[in-house]
């Protein structure tokens, strides 16, 4: 079984709206932070966004499609149920949360009984660039936390934004199952129920 053509080119948009959000807030957090180490792996980090924004959109122009818009996407949801916040420290630990979930999410989708090849190529490329996002963004924070008096702050921080991120997630794989037919979190079995279901997943 396999995504129909729309729904492939409804979840590559959706991954690339991710992108080009994450990319436009780094740029805020960019103009905040005057550190000249931090406007060096600022700058790399936009750049790795940016181009895993085009990589999203040629898979998208491979499958014969054009980028469609994302009614609500990730980012758009966690801004209307935390808030964004009005300071680099927050935005930081929330950044971090982030990225933690496009790596558990990216690899969901490679061991996917729906991945196909070039999809699956695609996204161990950009897997790798997630990691080195979490550890320079995490190694920050709990440098401005130092800064602050304590790490216990950072780790507070994140475990916060951790859990308001994972009630915020599960909404999100609700939207997934009516915009897609079907979410990459769900299990194998749940997918072959989706698909016998006559969703959007198409066998082939």
């Amino acid at each position: 079984m396999h995504p129909s053509k729309e729904s492939l080119i409804k979840l590559f948009s959706y991954y690339r709206d991710a992108e080009i959000r994450g990319a436009a807030l780094l740029m805020k957090m960019m103009q905040r932070e005057k550190d000249p180490e931090a406007q060096v792996l600022f700058s790399r980090h936009i750049d790795d966004e940016t181009h895993h924004a085009w990589l999203w959109t040629r898979r998208i122009k491979q499958e014969g499609g054009w980028p469609v818009e994302v009614p609500d996407g990730y980012q758009r949801r966690l801004g209307k149920a935390l808030g964004i916040p009005t300071n680099n420290f927050d935005l930081f630990a929330l950044t971090v949360v982030v990225e933690e979930r496009a790596g558990r999410r990216y690899q969901e989708h490679i061991e996917s009984p729906l991945c196909d090849d070039k999809t699956r190529d695609l996204l161990i490329e950009i897997s790798n660039d997630e990691k080195w996002h979490i550890a320079w963004m995490e190694d920050w924070l709990m440098k401005m936390a130092r800064a602050r008096g304590s790490e216990e702050e950072g780790r507070a921080r994140l475990a916060h934004y951790r859990d308001q991120e994972a009630i915020v997630f599960e909404e999100m794989k609700e939207f997934e199952r009516g915009w897609l037919g079907f979410s990459f979190s769900d299990t194998s079995a749940d997918l072959s129920a989706a698909n016998l279901k006559g969703s959007q997943v198409q066998v082939g």
